[in-house]
């Protein structure tokens, strides 16, 4: 009997450790996906040494190149994990991925510091010599998600009805505004800066118009909103309904730095979107106030933007309630500011504002940051209002929200 439990015993000491011998992925992985900065491809380059993996990562995002070596790998089972350092602004940006292996598949999570959290697939670049199988060409994962955690509670609801069909499609029985492109000189950038300018039917230099500025995200300019939502559109189109003021509409480039063009690591940009601020404030509202026929008064000027244009809505309006009445944030991003440093005097703000907007989607994987502003002007008694729409972190959400916070500016 003792030699019998021997054999059993080294038999399932096998086993285990058989079980737990890492799974070889030495060679070469492919990765293609999407994500707030654009479509990333990457070619993984993996060495292993029993449960050590070492290595490369090749990536390109938005034609620029970049090749970083693999720090802290390790294979257990069939699991794998490593970090690449990123070149942050002088600072290395930590990104950590970890991986569930399959024959020819690794299932990842890719952290990036605290900005955003994806979920991809690699793919070898070439499979066993056991299989002709050509490498599976995967689509790009939605660029929503982040693999953040989504709890809705019971106010995480819509405050609206679904916008009627159509909404955002070009009518040619109307009247159209006009979308021009300009310049102005930025003393706080050093050299001239672009914006997108939409002007209503019927503009007249006869007739001031309130101001509407509104901000794109961090992969975008100031041709992102025309680009993908179209506001000439919405609002030609609730301006022929008279749903909406007419307005004057600003899109401007909310990178406040000599290069502001979305290109290569965008997130090493992010400083800039800060610096904006006086970008914004000094430079670009006097110019267009020299340049429009505009009214001046802080009630005939809005502010409002999505993801990282809706973090900056909510810092620098809510910073400048003498400059700003109207402020609106959809899907704001890591970037804003916690709600005590947004709206550290309740009683100003409620006497100040016209109108606070705060909306994300249900599904957006960034919708605690506007949850807990939410929650604290709910418990301050601020008013505002609270849309939770139907989707990710993605235009369709923003056009809705467009569609609605327009309808409410300069009343």
């Amino acid at each position: 009997m003792k030699k019998t439990g021997t054999i059993l015993l080294c038999g399932l000491i096998g086993v285990l450790a058989y079980a737990a011998h890492a799974v070889d992925i030495a060679g070469q992985w492919r990765a293609e996906f999407d994500t707030q900065i654009g479509i990333q491809k990457y070619v993984f380059t993996f060495k292993t040494d029993g449960d050590k993996l070492t290595g490369k990562a090749a990536a390109e995002v938005n034609d620029q190149k970049r090749e970083s070596d693999l720090k802290e790998g390790k294979l257990t089972g069939d699991t794998v994990s490593f970090v690449e350092m990123l070149d942050f602004q002088g600072n290395e940006l930590r990104i950590q991925y970890t991986g569930k292996i399959s024959t020819n598949e690794i299932a990842f999570t890719r952290e990036v510091g605290d900005f955003a959290k994806e979920e991809f697939k690699a793919t070898r670049l070439e499979p066993p010599a056991a299989t002709n199988a050509a490498p599976a060409n995967l689509p790009p994962e939605p660029r929503a998600a982040f693999g953040r955690p989504i709890v809705l509670g019971p106010d995480d609801k819509p405050a609206f009805p679904e916008p009627p069909a159509g909404f955002a499609s070009k009518r040619d029985d109307i009247q159209h505004g006009k979308l021009e492109m300009i310049e102005y000189d930025s003393k706080t950038v050093g050299n001239k800066r672009k914006a997108l300018v939409y002007t209503p039917p019927g503009y007249s230099p006869e007739t001031k118009y309130p101001v509407l500025y509104l901000l794109h995200g961090i992969g975008g300019d100031e041709e992102e909103w025309h680009q993908h939502a179209h506001p000439e559109v919405i609002l030609d189109n609730l301006i022929a309904d008279k749903k909406a003021v007419p307005m004057i509409v600003v899109m401007p480039n909310g990178r406040a730095q000599p290069n502001d063009r979305a290109e290569g690591d965008v997130f090493a940009a992010a400083p800039a979107f800060a610096v904006f601020e006086n970008d914004l404030l000094k430079d670009l509202i006097p110019s267009i106030e020299s340049r429009f026929s505009v009214k001046t008064d802080r009630e005939d000027r809005a502010l409002a933007g999505l993801s990282m244009g809706g973090g900056q809505s909510l810092n620098f309006g809510l910073a400048h309630l003498d400059v700003f009445a109207w402020i609106g944030g959809f899907s704001s991003a890591p970037n804003t500011k916690p709600p005590e440093e947004l709206v550290p005097n309740p009683a100003k703000a409620i006497s100040m504002l016209k109108l606070l907007w705060l909306s994300c989607g249900d599904k957006d994987g960034l919708i605690n940051f506007s949850q807990r502003t939410h929650a604290y002007l709910k418990e301050k008694n601020v008013p505002h209002i609270w849309q939770v729409d139907s989707g990710m972190h993605e235009f369709p959400v923003w056009k809705k929200d467009l569609y609605q916070f327009a309808q409410l500016l300069f009343r």
